[in-house]
């Protein structure tokens, strides 16, 4: 074989996998081409297929109508529906709008099959397919599309480099023989534990039933010794109602541990991986051979249009990959939200609905209010939001403070503060124009407790009598000039992390000079070899950072503020007491989480005290260090359940920045999970963070109960009247987003220049 090949010159191609991503992707290739030799191995018979019934997007139908006239014969077995019902404590409720389309699986593959047939692409049913590496000696291409278990996958593991991750819930793929009405959640709460059915109907007399539930609950309803028809007599026993007394029947079926595959690359020479192989995301959003044909299609489509096989197989997984990420995060919040259900099973009914549908954060607020307006409007209604005002304009008590709507501005480090630490007029129009601005609350930036506690030299404090002051000028200008708005200090202490440069010059690098000593619940640098090493703190030391917050807390109180935050988070000081990557102490402040927690509850008890009592008082949190054997989300539960004990009005859940090697798993609203699990399995109020950027986000996490305030950053940056015109674009002018009088005339959105052209004056048909 040559060394690099053209696409025209993949004239022999073999397919590895005769599932649904495999064939259609033979049937378009050989399209395209009809010289191509392409041969597709499956080990099993043609009718021998997991599962029944398969759901496909309106998207995904989409390119298949373009691409190949295969969707004609698909289109005449589909069935269609528009509602979702959610059952759940004897109560349906319904949701419509949705639009799904599904069919057999078996009868997909038998399309397929003749498709392939009528082209001639070559299929060795009953044949396991020889290693990838053999076929790549003798074949110019090789997809490999074998699945979640995929041979070829494994056998190549140091170039596609995988990362499986097993997840907490097992689950069964069953069958009906009617068809249900539409698509089915229904929750069981059994003596064991929660349970969950996913039904869907794929034919006029059948439908798909996936029985779930945590692998406890599993074991302890003794699945886990059940063969598969005592399995099928169990869930058909628990679900009886929705089945109408109907008996379920398997296929092979067994109860599995869903696993999520993640690839770092998907080719390897001539070798690509396709579907399954390549990646996989949760059933609850009906997303597997949704994403094979799209990978067949943005295959054959690459192969087509590029060059050299190199540069076809890299466009081909430039293009899918960001899209494949996407539906995996939507995925991975769906299954996630799964394994959690316990922790919502007692919301309201119509919250618990809007929950569940809004899960992936995919479907939301202002979407389904499109779908299904009067559904959303039943939600908005039990929750006793008034018609017409958007979730998010509700307002909110914390201790003795009444915040007017759910937006608060997020801490954001300005870096801008004088040499000393004392706020100038940058503070006064960034914090003055934000609380003009419309949100509810207003927060500072991490204010400093000490010099030697500042980040940067840039950073603000509240160590001094002149910081007080110029402070007190701030709070006066919002509290007389944007009545209604409330505003938040964050006090914390940098820490390690402390005596860098300014952001822009250079983040976390140390001070070209004037350096200051570092202290840490422990002796290590933030980056070794970089960054210095901080000194251990004693405990006489100890009690001196304590009242170092206690004496900012007094001043700050003194200065007007309405609400006080403790920064536990992001790998300060009080954070790194928290984790157990930056704490490695064996006194009473090191050790196990209860040990770790004592300094930080300290200095809030210590604070809590001197704070007014009808003020306030939150504490951010990492939720997750994001790094292997650092603070877990369970832990994060734990240290928000702590400071609420002690007192705590709100949790600010946050994550990572704690250790510079950590791996976050960014995206729209990432962080807002772990908000989610600890104000559902806590019961403390929580303001979410993370990638939060539209109103819609905002309404979606408010009404489902995954969070009380939501924090928006750069939103505030881009938009310092983000809240105001939040209000406006959606036609809300009530009191929850009230205008500055000075700027009421530009309460309405402005009008645009003309966008639309002339109308045509005749039309000859």
């Amino acid at each position: 074989m040559a060394g690099e090949i053209g696409v025209a010159g993949a004239a022999r191609i073999a397919v590895i996998g005769g599932g649904p991503g495999g064939l259609y992707a033979a049937a378009l290739l050989k399209r395209l081409d009809p010289g191509r030799e392409i041969t597709v191995w499956e080990r099993n018979a043609p009718d021998d297929t997991f599962g029944f019934g398969v759901v496909l997007s309106d998207e995904t139908l989409g390119g298949i109508e373009h691409a190949d006239r295969v969707y004609e014969a698909l289109r005449r077995d589909f069935v269609r529906w528009d509602d979702i019902d959610i059952v759940h404590r004897g109560r349906t409720l319904t949701s419509g709008g949705h639009g799904f389309a599904a069919l057999g699986r078996r009868r997909l593959l038998e399309i397929l099959h003749e498709r392939c047939a009528s082209l001639g692409v070559r299929l060795r049913f009953r044949e396991p397919a020889p290693p990838a590496a053999e076929l790549a000696a003798s074949y110019d291409l090789v997809i490999a599309a074998d699945g979640v278990h995929s041979d070829t996958r494994e056998s190549h593991r140091e170039a596609f480099r995988p990362q499986l991750t097993t997840h907490r819930c097992r689950y069964i793929w069953l069958a009906a023989d009617f068809a249900l009405d539409a698509f089915r959640f229904e929750i069981a709460e059994t003596e064991h534990g929660v349970v969950q059915l996913h039904g869907y109907p794929y034919a006029g007399d059948a439908s798909t039933v996936i029985v779930e539930m945590r692998e406890e609950v599993w074991r302890a309803a003794g699945l886990d010794r059940c063969d598969e028809r005592a399995s099928s007599e169990w869930c058909a026993r628990v679900f009886a109602n929705a089945l109408g007394g109907r008996p379920l029947r398997s296929n092979k079926s067994s109860w599995i541990a869903f696993r999520t595959v993640v690839n770092e690359r998907w080719s390897h020479g001539r070798i690509v991986l396709l579907g399954d192989a390549a990646h996989t995301a949760h059933f609850s959003i009906g997303s597997g051979t949704k994403l094979a044909v799209e990978d067949a299609l943005a295959l054959a489509a690459c192969l087509e249009e590029q060059g050299p096989l190199p540069e076809a197989l890299a466009a081909y997984e430039a293009e899918r990959r960001p899209v494949v990420a996407s539906t995996q995060r939507a995925a991975r919040a769906s299954l996630t939200w799964f394994e959690d259900l316990a922790t919502y099973a007692g919301q309201p009914p119509h919250q618990f609905a809007f929950n569940l549908l809004t899960r992936s954060r995919r479907v939301t607020h202002d979407n389904l209010r499109l779908r299904d307006g009067e559904f959303v409007a039943s939600v908005a209604k039990e929750a006793g939001i008034p018609s017409g005002t958007p979730p998010m304009f509700t307002p909110f008590r914390l201790g003795g403070l009444t915040l007017r709507n759910r937006v608060v501005v997020s801490p954001m480090d300005m870096y801008s503060a004088d040499g000393d630490g004392t706020p100038g007029d940058f503070h006064l129009v960034h914090l003055g124009a934000r609380a003009l601005g419309g949100a509810g609350l207003v927060m500072t930036e991490m204010v400093c407790v000490s010099p030697e506690g500042r980040i940067t030299p840039g950073c603000t404090g509240l160590y001094a009598p002149s910081h007080e002051t110029a402070w007190r000028r701030i709070t006066d200008f919002v509290h007389t000039t944007a009545p209604g708005t409330a505003l938040g200090v964050q006090l914390g202490h940098s820490g390690r992390k402390g005596s860098t440069r300014l952001m822009w010059d250079g983040i976390d690098q140390p001070l070209p000079e004037g350096n200051w000593p570092l202290l840490a619940p422990s002796a290590l640098p933030y980056r070794p070899g970089v960054n210095q090493v901080p000194h251990a703190l004693t405990e006489p030391e100890l009690a001196t950072v304590r009242e170092q917050f206690v004496r900012a807390a007094e001043s700050a109180a003194r200065a007007g503020f309405d609400l006080l935050e403790l920064h536990c988070a992001h790998g300060y000081l009080l954070s790194g007491f928290l984790s157990p990557l930056t704490n490695q102490r064996t006194d009473a402040y090191g050790g196990d989480l209860t040990a770790r927690l004592r300094f930080p509850l300290e200095v809030f008890d210590a604070v809590r005290a001197v704070w007014p009592a009808g003020r306030p008082m939150t504490v951010r949190i990492s939720a997750t260090d994001w790094a292997d054997g650092g603070t877990t989300a369970e832990d994060a539960v734990a240290i928000a359940a702590a400071f609420a004990a002690h007192g705590a009005d709100a949790i600010d859940v946050s994550t990572g920045q704690v250790v510079p090697d950590e791996r976050p798993e960014f995206g729209r609203s990432y962080q807002t999970p772990f908000a989610d699990r600890i104000r559902n399995t806590v019961g403390v109020p929580v303001i979410a963070v993370g990638a939060i950027s539209s109103w819609d986000d905002v309404n979606s996490l408010v009404l489902a109960g995954r969070a009380d305030l939501c924090a928006l950053a750069r939103p505030h940056l881009y938009d310092p009247h983000w809240t105001l015109h939040a209000a406006a674009e959606q036609g809300y002018s009530g009191p929850g987003a009230p205008w500055p009088p000075p700027y009421q005339a530009g309460s309405r959105t402005p009008p645009t220049g003309r966008t639309d052209a002339p109308k045509p004056r005749l039309t000859l048909r």
